[in-house]
């Protein structure tokens, strides 16, 4: 599988994990799911190696890791995005 279309595929699956997951309404989409999934993976893998020791988001290999990772930093992302819309 291209790299390009693991990411994708990957930001699809943590978005809609951690909009399942957090309780609340959100009114945005399907690109913005996938996005806030890749974002999640980047944040995930970064405070899963820098604090917790929890490993990497494997590049290239969908596995329950990376997917739980991924959707760890995309609900990280969802509730800060959460408190500065209340802010506003």
């Amino acid at each position: 599988m291209p790299l390009w279309l693991y990411w994708i595929l990957l930001g699809l699956i943590a978005g809609s994990l951690a909009k399942f997951l957090v309780p609340g309404r959100d009114p945005s989409g399907c690109i913005i799911t996938i996005v806030l999934g890749i974002v999640g993976a980047f944040l995930g893998g970064w405070l899963g190696t820098r604090f917790f020791g929890w490993g990497t988001v494997s590049a290239g290999v969908l596995d329950f890791r990376s997917i739980g990772i991924a959707t760890v930093g995309a609900i990280v992302l969802l509730l800060i995005g959460r408190l500065f819309r209340r802010r506003l």
